[in-house]
């Protein structure tokens, strides 16, 4: 186990990285190298080439100092140099900033392993997991476990063009050893990106990789336009759900990291500007693939949510807790299943209000309780036996061939009574006119 800090007289850092938000940070950090003690005064950016019309990458941003293909118009500073061999990146460095599409990492650390600085340190501003045939796991581990080396994490309510424009954000770092935590935030934070630390890497990560599922969720809302009320409960229970699969899966967590930047203020903002919602909405208004509005909307960027939906999806499944995430179920089974998007609001309200529980009180539940609890919820079986329902409002007349989707009709609403086994449906729609169907 790594306990004792390792910090050097002179730290150098590279950015393994080179995306929208690799570049965003690779010029913070160019700037702050510059204006701090103890850091070296160059770094290196691991750059996946590619071909620019007729020119490399790494030579236009060498070149022009920008990026012209994920950061347009933003310059970099002269003391970024981009590089394509991630050896030559690495080298020397004592401090690795790994920012790239969580479905590489193990690849980039297969490549690193044995051939770094004997007093590296990394920090992850990685959002998602990796998979494996077990499972999954946290990057933090991936990179920790391959490298030997300790890893922080980055993550916050951050989108990218914001901070590349300097208006002020806050993260939050999670740290094992403070004294690295420390070291981290003052490589990045500035005047205009403001850094908290926190004893919890694995809160700070999961946090990161876990409200990018929310966001697709919010952005399927904003998609069907269901309005502001709407996103707010979904918001409200994607944070719940993070919550709780965090606290499931992963022990020593801390409650306070969720009111961190990383916990729901990154939920809040993106589920209103990042690139995740961005995409779900236009899934839902033209229909296309996710692969296809990656390449339409964000040059070839990738998406972290629709992955990590199915991530997480392997492990609900496999546990038989579906039932327990119905926000993080419906994602998955929307964007792989092909689930009609309006049972987005079905799956959240069919079982009573979904409120916190405490640890306490939860321990304090007897077998009794829980019984009655399951008695007062119907079960799928029931909730599902009205088939080829007709529906008459004093608007116009519906069919549908499972109850699922009644959903669409977002203006009624809806009464089921289950009588000896047999399910009633009734609805009362805006106006207060009540039929049995």
């Amino acid at each position: 186990m790594i306990k004792e800090a390792r910090i050097v007289d002179v730290e150098k850092v590279a950015v393994i990285g080179s995306g929208n938000w690799g570049t965003v940070i690779a010029r913070m950090l160019g700037t702050n190298v510059v204006q701090q003690k103890g850091f070296d005064h160059e770094i290196k950016m691991w750059v996946f080439e590619e071909m620019i019309g007729e020119r490399k990458l790494t030579d236009l941003i060498n070149e022009k100092h920008e990026n012209i293909k994920y950061l347009p118009g933003i310059r970099i500073p002269d003391n970024i140099i981009a590089v394509s061999d991630i050896l030559e990146a690495a080298k020397d460095a004592t401090i690795l900033v790994i920012v790239i599409p969580h479905q590489f990492v193990r690849d980039v650390c297969d490549k690193l392993k044995g051939k770094i600085h004997p007093k590296a340190k990394a920090i992850t501003l990685v959002k998602g997991f990796d998979t494996t045939e077990t499972g999954i796991r946290p990057i933090s581990h991936v990179i920790k476990e391959a490298l030997k080396i300790p890893v922080c994490s980055l993550s916050g309510a951050n989108l990218a063009n914001e901070i590349a424009e300097e208006k002020f954000s806050e993260t939050t770092i999670g740290y094992k050893n403070r004294q690295e935590g420390e070291l981290f935030k003052r490589l990045f934070e500035t005047k205009y990106f403001k850094v908290g630390i926190v004893d919890d890497v694995l809160g700070v990560e999961l946090c990161g990789a876990l409200k990018n599922v929310v966001a697709i969720a919010a952005g399927i809302i904003d998609g069907l336009k269901l309005g502001d009320n709407t996103k707010a409960a979904v918001i409200r229970i994607g944070l719940l759900e993070m919550k709780k699969y965090i606290k499931m899966f992963y022990k020593g967590i801390k409650d306070e990291t969720f009111f961190e930047s990383c916990g729901i203020a990154d939920v809040i903002t993106t589920c209103y500007g990042g690139r995740n919602r961005k995409a779900a909405e236009a899934f839902i208004i033209t229909g296309k693939s996710f692969e296809q509005l990656e390449k339409e909307l964000l040059n070839g960027q990738k998406l972290q949510g629709t992955l990590t939906a199915k991530e997480i999806y392997s492990v609900l499944n496999r546990k038989g807790l579906e039932k327990e995430f119905p926000l993080f179920t419906t994602v998955y089974r929307i964007v792989f299943e092909g689930l009609d998007p309006h049972n987005i609001t079905f799956s959240i309200s069919r079982k009573k209000l979904y409120t916190y529980t405490s640890n306490e009180e939860t321990a304090n539940e007897t077998s009794d309780d829980i019984e009655l609890k399951k008695k007062e919820e119907l079960s799928d079986e029931e909730e599902l036996n009205i088939l080829n329902i007709c529906v008459h409002t004093n608007k116009r007349t519906f069919w549908f061939e499972n109850f699922k989707n009644c959903a669409a009709l977002l203006s009624e609403m809806f009464y089921i009574f289950v009588i000896g086994g047999k399910v009633e449906y009734k609805y009362e729609n805006m106006s207060g006119n009540k039929e049995f169907c």
